[in-house]
């Protein structure tokens, strides 16, 4: 098969989410293309294919339809964020500010006009001519709507007929054509006005979302025999070493070597507090060094590093749309058109059949109906509403790639959590030493930190971590590993055995039965039994916090699956309160429990599962939605979530489903409002209960506040950060 190639741009100047829908349409049906995506947030193209020899065609026909649709649209090379100007482009300094300048112009003049028409209006003593009645405000029209107008003919060339520039043309032109004038003036001028509020808050909101993008580095200070050279970081390799000055980002994943700081990791886990590092410490990319100077060993290139990552997820988050963001895509599509023909069967069938109907009358009815029919309200709002709970949930260290996730967060009804690293910090550490034979524990220690001296497993050195002292030089003799069982060694003058019951029973020594949440090593010492000492793996301090917290959520089955014993697992759902537990499985029965459970979830919900290491990447791929560790968690369990937790706290994921919920509430807050007033008013036209006014309010008015609502998603979810 082959292989799909995947490229980005992005839409510089694009503003309009229905001009983002057309050209997303209009590519995806191209030849070749196996599909195309607009993402309006951040002005994003994604364009795949499958044959990549037909990609320059690909891209000719790709550029000729933007400049057919949309003619002020630029195709640019992709950067890693939205702000950030492509490579090889150069922008005319000028240009926009003068175009900008010249449309405030004209819109003021327009309204001076207007005002001033309005004014001789209402002073009977000074009344104009009708001619020059009518100069004034048609000149007060064309200065404000004539783009509007001219982007409208251009459009129907083209075959794009039902936009929002042919809805508020046809109506202020026809209420004109029917002696409105002042009202087809005000029309254009609100709408104008009210398009203007509108992209304020649209860029206001992308600025937000442009802001999480500020953790990209701008530079890496290398180390080099010359001394430092400040590079790209895409230059750096793994191995290289770098120095890190107080106040600057550290630019790649590393380890310390030199120097004490504190670090800001607030923008990659949500974390105010400081974190403390020494040499030996692993640093992340993207975190702020808050005072010392560090000399760090580069571990990742700048591809595979954290805040590349980070910048992929969130910048790639809305490329997988929600259910509820593709049905409004679609929704548009029918309903304008639906309406422009309503419009015209309630212009013209009315007076044909009604006695006394006029046509002025109905035609003013349908102008109504026409102005208010723009779904812009719903189209802008929603995708917003998604991004700004993205952009919240990664401030507060939870990666979501993309708004479908989001939106299956809304309907979580089983939660199955791996162990190890995902409730459990993954550190083993001595629980408990219980000697026998007359030994201290003292002594049990000993003998057991000599005889696992030499093994790198990580309860040998958890139990060479407990004994705290220097080994005695020459002491250790014999050394002999028992595959599966434990190890063999002499300590001075004592034959010691230590691993599991099955190495003391080989060696025909009897060892009482233990029922210890932990792993049990066994020691015998000069052929007799010795005592045990319990190897725990240490429960996150937030662990019974976050299943008390799903509980509180609605979540209805909560479930540990491990590969650990059955007596370490029934303990930790003692402990914090899990409804179930399946122990002593492979990754591959994983899987196999996760299956049963999704048997019994109900018909709406959802299952998700929690896992962090390699074998849980299976398990994580097969849910509905995969909840990754992301600090200690590995890159194949990042890669197959759908879900990262930058801080590897389970109660994040609490807070990613309330965000998730917050999110989905804004969301059908604006459907619901939308509608309703649209709806509303759009009967009010037909009925002659309706003027211009009110379906002016009706389109951008409504607009506005949907788009200003949407922007609470993240404010809300930067007020839980702090």
């Amino acid at each position: 098969m082959e292989a799909i190639l995947k490229r980005e741009y992005i839409l510089d100047k694009l503003c309009c989410p229905k001009c983002a829908a057309k050209i997303e349409r209009h590519v995806a049906a191209l030849e070749g293309v196996s599909s195309a995506l607009v993402d309006f947030s951040v002005q994003k193209l994604i364009i795949e294919t499958r044959d990549s020899a037909r990609w320059d065609d690909i891209m000719a026909r790709t550029g000729g339809i933007i400049k057919r649709l949309e003619p002020s649209i630029e195709l640019r090379d992709v950067a890693l964020f939205p702000n950030r100007e492509a490579s090889g482009t150069v922008k005319d300094a000028d240009a926009v500010p003068v175009k900008i300048w010249l449309r405030r112009l004209s819109l003021t003049l327009g309204i001076a006009l207007f005002v001033l028409g309005m004014a001789f209006d209402y002073v009977p003593s000074v009344a104009l001519p009708s001619l020059i009645r009518l100069a004034v405000f048609l000149a007060s029209y064309l200065l404000v709507g004539g783009e509007v107008l001219i982007k409208a003919i251009k459009n129907i060339t083209r075959g794009e007929i039902f936009d929002e520039n042919f809805l508020m043309g046809i109506a202020t032109v026809g209420a004109f054509a029917i002696g409105e004038h002042p009202e087809g003036a005000a029309v254009m001028i609100f709408y104008r006005v009210g398009e203007a509020f509108q992209d304020y808050a649209v860029g206001h909101s992308r600025k937000s979302i442009s802001a999480l993008m500020d953790i990209r580095p701008d530079y890496a200070n290398l180390k080099t025999a010359a001394g430092l050279e400040r590079v790209s970081p895409e230059t750096v390799r793994a191995g290289d070493f770098i120095v890190v000055k107080p106040g600057e980002k550290i630019p790649l994943d590393g380890v310390v070597v030199e120097g004490f700081s504190a670090l800001d990791t607030s923008a990659l886990s949500g974390e105010s507090l400081p974190r403390d590092v020494e040499p030996g410490s692993a640093v992340l990319s993207g975190s702020i060094n808050k005072s010392g100077l560090l000399t760090i060993e580069v571990s990742k290139i700048f591809g595979e590093s954290t805040v590349s990552k980070i910048l992929n997820l969130v910048q790639n988050a809305g490329s997988k749309k929600s259910v509820t963001e593709n049905f409004i895509t679609k929704f548009a599509r029918y309903y304008t058109p639906a309406v422009v023909f309503s419009a015209a069967t309630l212009a013209f069938l009315p007076p044909l059949i009604i006695p006394g109907a006029t046509f002025a009358e109905w035609i003013n009815r349908a102008l109504v109906f026409l102005v208010v029919s723009c779904p812009c309200a719903l189209v802008i709002s929603i995708p917003l509403s998604f991004f700004g709970g993205i952009g919240g949930a990664s401030r507060n260290g939870i990666l979501i790639k993309g708004s479908n996730y989001l939106e299956a967060l809304t309907k979580v009804d089983t939660v199955v959590f791996d162990k190890t690293g995902t409730l459990t910090k993954g550190v083993f550490c001595v629980a408990k030493i219980v000697p026998a034979g007359g030994l201290t524990e003292e002594r049990l220690l000993y003998y057991a930190a000599h005889a696992e001296s030499a093994s790198n497993h990580p309860i040998a050195l958890s139990i060479r971590n407990a004994y705290k002292k220097e080994f005695e030089d020459g002491l250790i003799g014999v050394y002999e590993e028992i595959a599966g069982k434990g190890v063999r060694v002499r300590v001075g003058e004592d034959a010691v055995l230590a691993g599991n019951a099955k190495l003391l029973e080989t060696a025909k020594i009897t060892v009482p039965p233990v029922e210890e949440a932990g792993t049990a090593v066994y020691l015998a010492v000069n052929g007799e039994y010795a005592g045990y000492i319990v190897i725990s793996d240490e429960l996150k301090a937030d662990s019974k916090q976050a299943v008390e917290s799903l509980r509180a959520m609605g979540v209805k089955r909560i479930v540990m699956l491990t590969g650990d014993s059955k007596a370490v697992g029934e303990s930790i759902a003692r402990r914090i309160g899990l409804d179930t537990v399946y122990a002593e499985l492979l990754p591959h029965q994983k899987v196999e429990h996760l299956e049963a459970l999704e048997q019994h979830k109900s018909g709406s919900g959802k299952l998700v599962f929690v896992g962090d290491g390699i074998n849980d990447a299976p398990s994580l791929a097969r849910s509905d939605v995969g909840i990754a560790m992301g600090g200690l968690g590995s890159d194949a369990a990042i890669e197959a979530a759908d879900v990262v937790l930058m801080t590897d706290e389970p109660s994040k994921i609490a807070d990613a489903i309330r965000i998730a919920r917050k999110t989905r509430n804004i969301v059908w807050q604006n459907i619901v409002f939308a509608l309703s007033v649209k709806g509303v008013i759009l009967v009010m036209g037909a009925l002659g209960m309706a003027t211009m006014w009110e379906a002016v309010f009706g389109d951008v008015g409504v607009a506005l506040i949907a788009v200003l609502n949407a922007m609470r998603v993240m404010r809300s979810s930067n007020r839980r950060k702090g």
